[in-house]
Order: structure tokens, then sequence, then C-alpha cells
């Protein structure tokens, strides 16, 4: 008995944890090769349009250069955010700077929400996996067992090749779970660094805004 054997003799729970782990490893690979891509690119722009927006001389300038590096729409939102709306609803109450930290609080979450994206199932393949893995594993081992019972011969040799074979599903549902975990782990510090630099930037444009009376074109 190979392992091809034992996933496809072993019934439906050994056939559905194969694909279930199948699935779980090329959607967490899926997602960490495109969130690696994309923090790198946030990373940078970030770091380059919040430069290029304190260096400009006026807030139209400051727009025009954030729009060129702003690959990833993380930080013109905020900018674009400032543009507070008509008078007369109840969005426009209060003063200038409590719709300021409502319109910022609100495009920060957008943004947030866009580099959190992936997080969650990175963290529930991570979890789940070595489970799926070692149900798996006990359903070959019962069903190998179940099956050289009924055979009539139950001897130690054979019962080490079907019982290792099955445990390979083990170690295949923790070969899904450690780039998860890892990747989850990983991206989460870069995501923070970002976050802070986000945070900063809207508290900093909020308070040029309101200091000196005026709006983003």
């Amino acid at each position: 008995m190979n392992l091809l054997t034992l996933v496809t003799q072993g019934g439906f729970i050994s056939q559905f944890a194969a694909a279930l782990l199948l699935g779980m490893s090329v959607a967490s690979w899926v997602v960490i090769l495109w969130k690696a891509w994309l923090l790198h690119r946030a990373g940078g722009d970030v770091a380059r349009c919040t430069a290029a927006f304190w260096q400009s001389a006026t807030l139209e300038k400051a727009c025009e250069k954030v729009a060129a590096f702003d690959r990833e729409a993380l930080v013109l939102p905020l900018i674009s955010a400032t543009r507070l709306p008509a008078q007369g609803t109840l969005a426009t109450a209060g003063d200038k700077g409590a719709q300021l930290t409502r319109v910022l609080r609100d495009a920060l979450h957008a943004a947030l929400h866009k580099l959190q994206f992936g997080q969650v199932l990175l963290a529930t393949v991570g979890s789940t996996a070595p489970f799926v893995g070692l149900l798996g594993t006990v359903w070959g081992i019962y069903h190998a067992l179940t099956g050289m019972a009924a055979a009539g011969q139950v001897t130690i040799d054979k019962v080490s090749g079907p019982v290792g074979e099955a445990l390979i599903m083990t170690a295949a549902g923790l070969v899904v779970a450690i780039p998860a975990v890892l990747a989850y782990n990983v991206f989460g510090r870069r995501i923070g660094r970002i976050e802070a630099d986000l945070e900063g930037f809207a508290r900093d444009l909020r308070e040029l805004l309101t200091a000196d009376g005026t709006e983003a074109a």
C-alpha cells in the first residue's frame, strides 16, 4: 500500500481530508504570494507618499505628487477624504475638527481593511490544517487495521506499513499549516508598521487642516 492507494481506498473521510488539505495549501500560498507583493509595494508607497506630501508647497501639488506614488491607494484616499461634504447634513454636524476626525477614521479603516485582507484565511489554515491531517491519519489507520483484521492476518510487518503511510497525513497537515502560521506572523508585523505610519499621517493631516483652516483640493 502506498499513499495514493491509502487516499483512493481509504474511503470518503481520507479523500475529503486530502482534498481539503490540498485546497488549504493552494489557497494559503496564493494569499502568501499576493500579500508579500502587496505589502512590499505598500510599505514603499506609504513612505514615498508621506515624504512627497510634506515636501510639497501646497495641498494641490501634494495631491499630484502622492497620486504618482500611491500605487496601492492607501494615502491618497486619506487626503481625498478631507474634502468635507456640503453643509446641511448630519455628516457636517460639529466643528471642522470633528468632521475631519470622522472622515479620516473611515478612510483609514478602508485602507487597513485592504491590508488585513487574507489574514483570516492564513490564521484559519494555520490552526485547522494539523487537525485535518490528524483526522486523515486516524481514519487511515482505522481503515487499514479493519481491512487486515478482515483478512485474518495481523502482524507487525503488515501493520507498520499502512500505519506509517497513514501518519503521512499528519505530516501533510503540518506542511500546510506551518507556512500559513509563519506568513500570518510576518505579515502581521509588517501590517502593524504600515498601520502606524498611516495613523500618524492621518493625525498630522488633521492637525494641519484644523490649524490653517484649509481643505484638500
